[in-house]
């Protein structure tokens, strides 16, 4: 590592790689949902749009991991809190308004960041609304962690469609996950398996960071190793749309 960058990532690690404005509301038809942004320091490579759980946050586990790597390697990363949860709901929305209200976010999200490539992702229910609504979004991939096959114990009740064909897509599950693992069906589609983990992918989040990394790195989304970000501050990301 050249001494500039490991510096870089010295201070990337002490929490100041860049700025995180505080969680924001964006209003949708279906009530505010929040968004929190993450930016590096310099130009960005890409802008990673990352939504939860079905009764979790963006403070999940995995997620957090997979923003810390991404910022580090030069992506914008928005996390979106869809709005039944900013509600303080448990219980998730139908699907047309999640997809509703994430296309939206996602929007606006373009509009402060234009010429940056978009990847979207999340983990369970938030990567299955990023799977459904990629085309809409105009996303060049999509991250799918802990992706629910199906509901435990219902088999027939398979999900596997929801997996878009049309982009690469990475799907990071635990080999004990009780909601199923996908099969690659399609080209586009990869699958990586994580030993002894089930849904919540809390035994190794860093881990599971490191091969999202490997994935962004390999699609031409993560910012070159010999790009030096200390010569600039700033980012290609508006703080209003």
């Amino acid at each position: 590592m050249r001494a500039g960058a490991a510096a870089w990532l010295a201070r990337w690690r002490d929490g100041q790689n860049g700025s995180v404005s505080p969680t924001e509301e964006i209003i949708t038809p279906h009530g505010p949902a929040g968004l929190d942004l993450d930016r590096p320091v310099g130009p960005p490579a890409a802008l990673l749009a990352l939504g939860h759980g079905a009764g979790g946050g963006v403070d999940a586990s995995d997620l957090l991991a997979l923003r810390d790597a991404a910022l580090a390697a030069g992506l914008i990363v928005a996390r979106v809190t869809q709005p039944y949860r900013l509600a303080g709901r448990r219980a998730p929305a139908p699907a047309r308004q999640l997809d509703a209200a994430w296309t939206l976010v996602l929007s606006a999200l373009r509009a402060r960041c234009p010429g940056v490539p978009l990847v979207v992702g999340g983990r369970s229910s938030g990567a299955r609304v990023a799977c459904r609504t990629v085309e809409a979004v105009g996303a060049v991939g999509v991250v799918a962690l802990a992706f629910p096959l199906h509901p435990p114990g219902r088999p027939e009740r398979s999900r596997a469609a929801e997996l878009p064909a049309s982009v690469p897509t990475l799907v990071v599950n635990g080999d004990r996950d009780p909601f199923g693992v996908p099969v690659a069906a399609v080209p586009t589609v990869r699958v990586i398996t994580r030993p002894g983990e089930r849904h919540e992918l809390r035994k190794d989040p860093i881990g599971a960071a490191a091969v999202v990394l490997d994935w962004l790195r390999a699609g031409g989304w993560t910012r070159h190793p010999d790009r030096s970000p200390l010569g600039s501050a700033s980012s290609d990301c508006a703080d209003e749309a």
